[in-house]
Formats: structure tokens, sequence, C-alpha cells
């Protein structure tokens, strides 16, 4: 990852959750697991900006998909 590659934290100020630590993991232990056929921008609990911001993110292979796929990885952990 890049110096200034966005961090988890910096994905969750983006899609305007909240930041801290503490919050992340209780949004990933609400959220988890995900379905192995869903795609991450289809999970319902996205808002229509959030779900096109993840989508754009990752087909664009944008700065940000590495830490989209890190948020999808930890969503998909039983």
């Amino acid at each position: 990852m890049e110096a200034n590659a966005p961090t988890l934290a910096d994905l969750f100020a983006q899609l305007g959750l909240d930041t801290d630590e503490a919050a992340q993991r209780a949004f990933i232990a609400a959220h988890a697991p995900l379905p192995a056929n869903l795609p991450l921008h289809e999970a319902p609990f996205w808002t229509p900006a959030q779900a096109t911001f993840l989508r754009e993110a990752v087909l664009e292979d944008a700065e940000w998909a590495e830490v989209v796929d890190q948020l999808d990885a930890l969503l998909r952990r039983a």
C-alpha cells in the first residue's frame, strides 16, 4: 500500500460513517457475514450514494479500491 493510500478509517469517513475503531468493529459485526454471491456494493445497508462509490472505486481500480477490498473481506468473515 502506498504511503498516502486511504485507510479503513478514511473509507468510513468517505462513506459518512463513524470512523473510530469501536464504531468500525460495531458496523462490521452488525453487517457480517455477507453472502459470498452478493457484491459488496449491492448489500442492502448502503445508501445509493455509498453503493455507487463502492462500485466505482473497484471498477475504476481507484485509489480507494484496496481499502474497499479490505472492507469487503472483513464483512465476509463469519
